[in-house]
């Protein structure tokens, strides 16, 4: 990161009735280590919720953990709202419980970085530096 750039802005979203958060717990604490800047919105978030905060905060990313296997459905109803508010230029990731299967497919919603539960914190932080103009 170069030191005439603000820190990166990260929104770390669990949406919908995952309870599961203790993967981004730790993927935002590796963020913050980077020097990023992380908003964790805590549990239960539905994608209005997100894109409100999104709109707020005005983030460089929008990331979200989903571990319920909801995440297909999810980043489909989210796309939209986030096209709609002006924050299609974001960057977006998603990680956790993610099949192989549903990879591309989250791709093509425009989530640039898929990262299943096994990535490595490293390559996260990479990407993102590295995806964030």
């Amino acid at each position: 990161m170069s030191a005439s750039r603000p820190p990166i802005t990260v929104l770390l979203a669990k949406p919908g009735l995952d309870g599961h958060d203790h993967g981004a717990k730790v993927v935002a604490q590796a963020l913050i280590e980077a020097g990023m800047r992380v908003r964790y919105t805590g549990l239960r978030q539905t994608p209005e919720m997100i894109v409100h905060l999104a709109q707020e905060q005005q983030p460089d990313v929008i990331a979200l953990s989903s571990m319920a296997g909801t995440h297909v459905p999810v980043c489909e109803r989210l796309r939209p709202l986030l096209e709609r508010a002006g924050l299609g230029g974001k960057l977006w990731i998603i990680g956790g419980n993610l099949p192989q299967r549903d990879h591309a497919r989250l791709r093509e919603l425009g989530f640039r970085g898929v990262f299943p539960s096994s990535s490595r914190l490293d390559d996260i932080v990479k990407f993102i530096e590295a995806n964030v103009a």
